[in-house]
């Protein structure tokens, strides 16, 4: 199957009531995913919209350490997330906090974030299995279209890998 053959093939699964997990394919080595995943000068090129200005980008890899996203959005908007690493396991596993920065509570309250990644043949089977606060929470999140933008940026991710 060729890379271009993906775009758009992330699903969303709810496996309970707090929760959402992302599962996607990628025809690149689990390494190349993690790094891309990992490395701020490469999530500058597929997290987000092509039209995304980039105002902070930092990454800490270490547990304990800390990674901070901002961008300015059409319209002139700033969205932020930030959180904390919790467990590294590079080319395999990562553990993160995840807070959207201005919304009410997050700081009490972060999602909990774990990537997995699983090579088999040279195709890595990623998933983000996504923890809330509260089934309130997780709702909110998938109703704001969130899952139209993940699209956009694992298609990037794929097209940055595949090359």
């Amino acid at each position: 199957m060729t890379a271009t053959t993906r775009h758009g093939s992330a699903v969303i699964t709810l496996p309970d009531d707090t929760s959402y997990l992302v599962t996607r394919r990628f025809d690149a080595p689990a390494a190349l995913v993690f790094e891309a995943y990992t490395t701020p000068a490469l999530v500058q090129r597929w997290w987000g919209f092509e039209t995304s200005e980039w105002l902070v980008c930092e990454i800490d890899l270490r547990v304990g350490g800390t990674w901070r996203y901002v961008t300015r959005e059409e319209g002139g908007f700033e969205v932020g997330f930030h959180g904390t690493f919790l467990e590294i396991e590079p080319a395999r596993r990562l553990v993160s906090t995840e807070i959207y920065e201005g919304a009410e509570g997050g700081e009490d309250n972060p999602a909990v974030n774990t990537l997995e990644l699983d090579e088999a043949d040279g195709v890595t089977t990623m998933t983000v299995h996504s923890v809330l606060p509260s089934k309130e929470v997780r709702d909110m999140i998938l109703a704001t279209g969130m899952e139209s933008g993940m699209q956009v940026s694992y298609d990037r991710l794929e097209d940055l890998v595949a090359r």
